[in-house]
């Protein structure tokens, strides 16, 4: 009978922890878990199932490409415009403005009349890339002209800049910056303040073996290459290269030392230093050519002028008005050297 007593529990007991494993085995297990015939960790399962709610796979969307940068984009835009600009070189010219400079009848205007007024100087159009500093003078620049370029994240700097006042220095620099950013795309580049008037093409006047050459408020001997000369950062011609970009991060580098120097002053100081370190070829270009309001000791010599700029002058009306002046004489000459008897070769090189 005992025997019997023993062997029911011995059943009954059984038969319990049967219904509890069968009851253990129907729950769902969390790992590991079956979706869509594939099987994936648990905790890729919690993410997949979340997703789900959306209709989407968020291991899908972790693979995609991360989204280009600010700067990435803005770089590629800068490369669409100095493509479409440059010369067969892979030359630009360029230019910088801003609201005041670009608003109609300004500067700019002005800047862009020469051109078409000039010797061989309208074709140069196409190859000329306007930088704005402001929204404003970028709207006006589309209006006026195919290569316009928004100089991005920039300062307030629409208004009139005077000489090392204000938002000046900080505007100088980031122009230089600007230009080795060119450089380093791989492209040459004269740059050309706005408020210069051109008559011939300037570049007929830089040596072919030059890597930097600036023009200077006044011009002293007869050798370019000498670099005793004060400097004028309103026309550089650079030409792309290693050494070149190398010489413009040296320049900029050496400005952490010198405070409260713009590119053109903080250059004069150290041009000898930076063209012996980086192997750069640097030249002034004569102001027979490169002329400008600095150097009166010259008169206006339109036979050989290329360029004339508006520097040692204060205000933009004072510009406006000088240069407009100038811009008249070269018209005159224009029509004196086009009569009969008088010197056409004048009007050809």
């Amino acid at each position: 009978m005992k025997v019997a007593t023993n062997l029911l529990r011995f059943l009954l007991l059984a038969a319990i922890s049967t219904v509890a494993c069968v009851v253990l085995l129907l729950q769902r297990s969390p790992c590991p878990c079956g979706h869509g015939g594939v099987v994936v960790p648990a905790a890729a399962h919690a993410e997949l199932t979340t997703a789900g709610n959306n209709g989407t796979r968020a291991h899908h969307l972790s693979k995609q490409a991360p989204a280009a940068s600010a700067k990435d984009k803005d770089d590629d835009e800068l490369a669409q415009v100095l493509r479409r600009a440059a010369m067969e070189d892979n030359t630009i010219i360029m230019t910088f403005t801003n609201e005041a400079f670009a608003a109609p009848g300004s500067l700019m205007d002005l800047f862009l009349e020469s051109f078409r007024l000039g010797l061989k100087t309208q074709p140069l159009l196409n190859h000329l890339v306007i930088v704005a500093a402001d929204a404003k003078a970028f709207a006006r620049c589309q209006r006026a002209h195919p290569h316009c370029y928004l100089l991005a994240n920039s300062r307030n700097f629409t208004g009139e800049l005077h000489f090392m006042k204000g938002d000046y220095l900080d505007m100088m620099w980031r122009r230089n910056r600007f230009q080795a950013r060119v450089l380093a795309l791989g492209y040459s580049f004269v740059f050309t303040d706005v408020d210069i008037v051109w008559f011939r093409n300037p570049l007929l006047r830089i040596p072919v073996a030059v890597d930097f050459a600036m023009s200077c408020d006044m011009y002293y001997g007869d050798n370019p290459y000498d670099l005793n000369k004060r400097a004028n950062g309103g026309f550089v011609y650079a030409r792309a290269s290693p050494r070149t970009v190398a010489f413009y991060e040296g320049w900029y580098e050496a400005r952490k030392g010198r405070p409260g120097k713009n590119e053109q002053d903080l250059f004069d100081k150290l041009k000898r230093e930076l063209a012996a370190r980086h192997g750069v070829a640097a030249q002034f270009v004569d102001t027979e050519y490169l002329g400008g309001f600095c150097e009166r000791r010259k008169r206006r010599d339109y036979n050989k002028l290329c360029t004339y700029h508006g520097n040692c002058l204060v205000g933009l009306r004072t510009k406006m008005e000088r240069l407009r002046g100038v811009l008249e004489e070269w018209k005159q000459f224009k029509a004196k050297a086009g009569k009969p008897g008088s010197n056409i070769t004048a009007l050809t090189d």
